[in-house]
């Protein structure tokens, strides 16, 4: 009997063992190794549970380990892949309830480890109550700790999970304190965007202390955070966020040797297949994968992606192992993203105007001031579009939004464009739908577009 192995039971390792049970004959085994308890969730739902929006974890999962089993998948929870033996086609699994190991050997391997939070070096980095928002369990371990109703939170760092834990807890009514290296909250966005995201967690009672650093943490006797100092200076603290990124959790494909690359992230080709290695694959936030504009590797980790790998993994697989043709390749992404700070919605695609630059871009940057639908009509709402192109070739490189209710996704239709290569000029011309309710005669893309046109032509 043949047997797929695949390390990792959330978005990526369980969307490609999903595809792979329906497509493979039986007389393959798919077996799914996962450390937690808990598959197939929506990590990114984890801080809108803590703010009370989604009443409990069960929400967030899409589907079960017992749904998984009753369709056919050898799910093992509560198992962590300690080893990869290439040369002997094994992986050493430990039972964490047991303590048992035992080698499992396989025919091909999937590897969807996931990411993990970063946590700096720092003094006191591991005292009680520093914690890292990644995972279900960690989303518990949140909760847990405002049942003992703390007086002081501080959030280091203001990227998505650090901007969206914020909100969690200015929703709870708890008094909550940001920091953030860079001068401006959100540095993924341009700097006169991340002011007006800084105006807003202001405005909702948030100490926002920007172009500060963390320099470590203070523990009380019981080794429980009291303090976090910044810039010489402790601050007082009951409990800590730590919003500062992710890494690739990717230790155990480099220690077998495996290539690894931007923030850690296993480096694959288009159908995820483990570079210069035989019949292994990785997908989803353990991975590198590629900017479609520039052609160059970057890390970004989303569950969009990893299904989306997930799928393209399975695809592979069979091909490979039943000898038919491959269907599915992953084209790489235009780094699209979108969160939200109570009732701001921040969304960006496509290249800034740093990267554009970096990249050998000639970019033009416009920024316009435009509503949600049009003006006359009830609680119509603005929004702030900033438009890159580049010079040369006219093209759309990078489109990024801040505003109210409904301005978010508007940069979907960016993504597209850009995706495709168009121009601005192209842009103006896209048929985009309109009534009242919903825009004004423009698009708020297509008028960026129609500014953009004007700085190149002037």
């Amino acid at each position: 009997m043949a047997r797929v192995l695949v390390i990792g039971g959330d978005a990526a390792g369980m969307s490609a063992a999903a595809s792979l049970r329906r497509r493979l004959p039986e007389a393959y085994e798919v077996v799914v190794l996962e450390r937690g308890e808990w598959t197939s969730y929506s990590a990114c739902g984890i801080p809108y549970w803590i703010a009370g929006e989604v009443e409990g974890p069960d929400d967030l999962v899409a589907r079960t380990p017992e749904e998984h089993r009753k369709n056919g998948v050898d799910l093992r929870t509560g198992t962590e892949a300690v080893s990869i033996d290439l040369e002997a086609r094994e992986v050493e699994a430990k039972d964490l309830a047991s303590g048992e190991v035992e080698r499992i050997a396989f025919d091909a391997l999937v590897i969807a480890t996931g990411a993990e939070p970063l946590r700096p070096d720092l003094p006191g980095i591991d005292g009680e109550g520093i914690l890292g928002v990644q995972s279900i369990d960690d989303g518990q371990r949140v909760l847990d700790a405002l049942e003992h109703d703390p007086q002081q939170v501080v959030v280091v760092g203001s990227g998505y999970v650090g901007l969206e834990m914020a909100e969690a807890f200015v929703v709870r009514g708890i008094s909550t304190t940001v920091v953030e290296k860079a001068p401006v909250p959100l540095s993924i966005i341009e700097p006169s965007l991340g002011e007006k995201v800084a105006e807003a967690m202001r405005g909702r009672g948030i100490e926002l202390r920007t172009g500060a650093g963390v320099e470590g943490f203070e523990l009380d006797d019981d080794g429980h955070v009291r303090g976090v100092v910044v810039d010489g200076e402790a601050m007082p603290a009951d409990l800590v966020v730590l919003g500062l990124g992710v890494r690739a959790r990717s230790d155990l494909a480099a220690d077998a040797g495996l290539p690894t690359g931007v923030k850690g992230g296993i480096v694959t080709d288009a159908r995820q297949r483990v570079a210069g290695v035989d019949r292994i694959w990785a997908a989803g936030d353990c991975v590198e994968t590629r900017d479609r504009t520039t052609d160059l590797p970057v890390h970004l980790p989303l569950g969009t992606h990893a299904n989306k790998q997930g799928m393209v993994v399975a695809d592979d697989v069979v091909a490979t192992l039943l000898e038919v043709p491959n269907r599915l390749t992953f084209p790489g992404v235009v780094q699209t993203a979108i969160t939200k700070f109570c009732a701001l919605e921040i969304s960006r695609t496509g290249l800034g105007e740093k990267q554009a630059t970096d990249a050998a871009f000639d970019p033009v940057v416009v920024t316009i001031q435009t509503s949600d639908r049009a003006g006359y009509m009830p609680e119509s709402g603005e929004m702030t579009v900033l438009l890159v192109a580049d010079r040369g070739s006219r093209r759309m490189l990078g489109l990024q939004v801040v505003g109210t209710e409904n301005a978010g996704l508007r940069v979907d239709a960016a993504a597209t464009a850009i995706t495709a290569g168009m121009t601005v000029d192209d842009v103006v011309m896209l048929d985009l739908a309109y009534a009242p309710p919903f825009a004004s005669v423009w698009s708020p893309i297509q008028v960026a577009a129609r500014a953009a046109v004007k700085a190149l032509d002037a």
